[in-house]
């Protein structure tokens, strides 16, 4: 009998319904977690993972969140919690990645760069006190970030590595007010991965995006998701404050 390091858990995947979401939903389903996932707006696409994730015998469901709007993380929360009973781990995976334009680029478009840190930024802040409210001693929180926002190594995504850069610090000084009840709050910061988001791009990237990369290639979503799903086992219980690069080489 496979032994599920994650039965009778529970835990909340934002962004659930595509790409790395969908990935870490399954992979910590697999492990034997009851699964919520939020969405913003493919509700079909939500259903889908929902089905995938209750085939595998634990309970699922999906729930609408803007993750740009803060005031949706304690309704967000509450609902995981009257739905599934409790919530054990938090996976930080929404956001978004609006890039190209230097930030004296005339064309810049100042209310997407907002939308970006209210999204990537306050979002993911507000996700993290509604949680700490409601965690049990022991539990879990993990933040994607990116490789950028340790490394910025070309023009043109200076919101986007700040907004990853800022989850860094908090979820460090999070480590620090949560470290009391054993808590861990951790960032995994995952490098170009071949998503959906990514497939439209890939042959129009500049030569030296990925030659900054040691490994020459895209991530899987699966191999992200397994360093999540690390963090959110009993293996990980002395790993706070930390950040975990699933990026090639690209901080190296």
């Amino acid at each position: 009998m496979v032994n599920k390091t994650l039965a009778g858990k529970v835990a909340l995947v934002t962004g659930g319904s595509r790409g790395l979401g969908t990935a870490t939903a399954i992979a910590l389903a697999d492990q034997g977690a009851d699964i919520a996932i939020s969405y913003v707006a493919s509700e079909e696409k939500a259903a889908a993972v929902v089905g995938q994730l209750q085939a595998k015998g634990v309970q699922a469901i999906a729930i609408k969140a803007d993750q740009g709007d803060p005031c949706a993380s304690e309704p967000l929360i509450r609902q995981v919690v009257e739905k599934l009973g409790k919530l054990d781990i938090l996976v930080n995976n929404a956001a978004v990645a609006w890039q190209g334009k230097t930030i004296d680029d005339p064309e810049i478009d100042n209310a997407a760069m907002d939308r970006q840190w209210a999204i990537n930024t306050m979002g993911v802040i507000a996700n993290i006190r509604a949680a700490a409210r409601v965690l049990p001693d022991g539990g879990r929180i993990i933040s994607v970030g990116s490789g950028l926002g340790t490394r910025v190594a070309f023009p043109g995504t200076t919101d986007y590595a700040a907004t990853k850069a800022a989850i860094v610090g908090y979820s460090k000084g999070a480590a620090r007010d949560l470290g009391a009840r054993n808590i861990t709050v951790n960032v995994v910061q995952a490098g170009m991965m071949d998503t959906d988001m990514a497939a439209g791009s890939k042959d129009k990237l500049p030569p030296i995006i990925m030659a900054s990369h040691a490994i020459q290639r895209y991530a899987t979503v699966e191999e992200v998701a397994a360093a999540i799903v690390f963090l959110a086992g009993p293996g990980a219980g002395f790993i706070t404050g930390s950040v975990i690069d699933v990026s090639g080489g690209f901080t190296a």
